[in-house]
């Protein structure tokens, strides 16, 4: 059963797409997530801010759907810091985009397991979250383009 589901997985991500409707469609998902949680706060939500974990998952979808064909690594299942990496050692993200962003999200990622198991809310102060933001920003911008957030 494992292998069979291995197998169909691997057919569908590996599928040749358009990367520009791909693109899209990735993007106007994201801005239906961000209208049903939208920030009430002046703080910063480090799952659904812009620059925040979504924004990070979002766009290693599109690099996992959109590049997989080309770059076995991208294929595992993996979670997303690794994926990240892949992207990164493909080629695909330039400079130090792929492990800044890898570094925010467990940044993040620690933050949200801390105050869910503090049973507060996952809100961290703008100023305190400014580089991990920054990270998760450079990341959009770098797989969907500017002005795109």
């Amino acid at each position: 059963l494992q292998a069979r589901f291995e197998a169909v997985r691997t057919g569908v991500i590996t599928s040749p797409r358009d990367q520009a409707a791909l693109r899209e469609e990735i993007r106007a998902m994201r801005e239906r997530v961000r209208a049903g949680h939208p920030s009430k706060t002046q703080v910063f939500d480090v799952k659904h801010s812009p620059g925040g974990m979504v924004d990070t998952e979002f766009a290693v979808q599109f690099l996992v759907l959109a590049h997989s064909h080309a770059h076995p690594a991208l294929r595992a299942n993996s979670g997303n810091i690794a994926l990240l990496q892949a992207a990164q050692d493909a080629g695909l993200l330039a400079g130090d985009a792929g492990a800044d962003a890898a570094q925010a999200y467990r940044a993040l990622r620690q933050v949200q397991h801390s105050t869910r198991l503090n049973e507060e809310a996952t809100h961290w102060d703008w100023q305190a979250s400014s580089e991990a933001r920054a990270a998760g920003l450079a990341l959009w911008t770098a797989v969907f383009g500017a002005g795109a957030t």
